[in-house]
């Protein structure tokens, strides 16, 4: 997979050129963006080798289209056009049941792989690309029954060679689990960053009376809302799901402290410090 194309050389796009090109000298990474100062900017960071158009995707071993899932919905069939027989194209979404149904009958369908390599951080842009942050992190794959076996061949061992564990997964159970893992995540950090916005008017108090708990809870508050309500939206159902859940046990909290049922509160989180020896090793 020597001519990578990579569209949105952003965090994820970025990241992944970076350690591509690190195992793969040989590999000429292009870039697509819709902004020209995007790409700029990647070249100045030696991200990309070259700047492209989608039309040049026609001459990819690989395409990786690393943008908002609702963008991505509407791209991928036009990429899939465009494509050689030999040539494959992968997303790099947060959700896959929209996805996959958007080009279950198209007549390329063998040349796509429904991939969403979990890592990040809250950081968007070509500038917080990060060497390694795919190390050790999962990266789930869906329908590969679908995809020509020598092209997921090709595209799995280039993530695993990046340091990339692989999962299989079937569309629906994907978005069911990441919407507890890491959707509801993201809700809770956008909505404590609010609360806390609106009852302490005083930026400076904020500043100076935010701990690291309060930091590394509201870290994800942070992240781009262009990219996150787009994963909201199409995952709609599971996550009302996860937050009617998450309700329940905040107003279940809620009613012990008012009962004074500390010993409870008490039980409760101890019982929920099982997730640190779940959690172990993840960085």
């Amino acid at each position: 997979m020597k001519n990578i194309y990579i569209i949105g050389v952003g965090l994820i796009g970025g990241s992944l050129a970076i350690d591509i090109k690190k195992n793969n000298p040989e590999a000429i990474i292009h870039g697509i963006s819709r902004k020209q100062t995007t790409l700029d900017e990647a070249l100045s960071l030696k991200l990309i080798d070259k700047k492209a158009t989608l039309d040049d995707v026609e001459n990819a071993d690989l395409v990786i289209i690393a943008i908002p899932v609702d963008a991505t919905v509407k791209l991928l069939p036009s990429i899939l056009d465009k494509i050689s027989d030999e040539g494959l194209v992968v997303d790099a979404g947060s959700t896959k049941v929209d996805i996959c149904k958007e080009v279950e009958n198209h007549p390329k369908r063998r040349n796509f792989l429904a991939m969403h390599p979990i890592a990040g951080t809250e950081y968007s842009g070509p500038t917080a690309a990060l060497s390694g942050l795919f190390e050790g992190k999962t990266n789930i794959v869906c329908e590969v029954e679908k995809t020509t076996f020598k092209l997921q061949e090709k595209a799995l061992k280039l993530f695993t060679d990046i340091g990339m564990r692989i999962r299989y997964m079937n569309p629906e159970a994907h978005d069911k689990h990441i919407a507890y893992m890491s959707h509801l995540s993201h809700i809770s950090s956008f909505m404590l960053g609010k609360t806390v916005i609106e009852k302490e008017k005083n930026e400076r108090d904020i500043f100076d009376m935010a701990g690291s708990g309060f930091a590394s809870t509201v870290r994800l508050a942070k992240s781009s809302p262009a990219m996150w309500t787009p994963i909201f939206k199409q995952n709609k159902t599971n996550v009302i799901e996860t937050l009617e859940e998450y309700i329940t046990n905040l107003t279940h909290f809620k009613e012990l402290m008012k009962q004074d049922d500390f010993e409870a509160i008490f039980n409760e989180m101890e019982n929920t410090n099982y997730i640190k020896d779940i959690l172990k090793g993840i960085s």
